[in-house]
């Protein structure tokens, strides 16, 4: 496993579902920032087990398309959509690790 609690894994995922709804810039800055540290030490940890996990390439996008270094612009409707898939996607996982 990760060596971390999976219920960590809820708040990515419950910050994810809050940035469905209309929220100051601010708040988004913040979610890109939890969510791609999240997904890199997923990413990460994965790695570190098991270099064949198809987990280390999603997390790893994950990763690349929030992260607040070099954004990634879309429409707030797309961003709605990929918003609550990560979401979905962090509670999938958490229900993976042991």
């Amino acid at each position: 496993a990760l060596g971390m609690d999976k219920k960590l894994l809820y708040i990515p995922a419950a910050i994810l579902i809050l940035g469905a709804f209309p929220l100051p810039i601010g708040y988004y800055t913040f979610l890109r920032l939890v969510v791609t540290a999240a997904a890199a030490y997923i990413a990460y940890q994965t790695f570190q087990t098991d270099k064949q996990s198809g987990w280390i390439w999603i997390f790893g996008f994950v990763a690349i398309l929030f992260n607040p270094l070099i954004p990634i612009y879309l429409d707030k409707e797309i961003w709605m959509v990929i918003d609550l898939a990560a979401a979905v996607l962090f509670l999938f996982y958490s229900r993976k690790v042991s």
